[in-house]
């Protein structure tokens, strides 16, 4: 069983609000899930405190037994501590770094 942290949608019609929950990958978005972990308040003012709330300790529990956050979870939990940053990677033109001309493989002499 893959286990998931996401959202799950409250609220009603343009007024969201998502609890922050464990679930079966295979669950609906609304369907079963295995606990609660917080919330999030997207239309909250800019104060975190009251935007978002989480149990730490049992966040930190289900990302030590391998429980996969989804993107916007992701984002809340790297905001809040909890996870390293994302790699970054860096993309070239299509020159190769910094726009030097590709070499030859097999003399090593540059091509023009």
């Amino acid at each position: 069983m893959a286990v998931k942290i996401r959202f799950m949608r409250f609220g009603c019609k343009n007024r969201p609000f998502f609890r922050i929950v464990t679930a079966d990958s295979k669950s609906r978005r609304d369907g079963k899930q295995i606990e609660v972990l917080g919330f999030f308040d997207p239309l909250q003012g800019k104060e975190e405190g009251k935007r978002v709330s989480l149990k730490y300790d049992r966040v930190k529990y289900w990302l030590s037994v391998g429980a996969q956050p989804t993107d916007p979870v992701e984002r809340i939990l790297f905001r809040a501590g909890l996870l390293p940053p994302p790699s970054m990677v860096v993309v070239s033109s299509k020159k190769g770094p910094f726009g030097t001309n590709p070499d030859e493989p097999t003399t090593g002499q540059a091509l023009n």
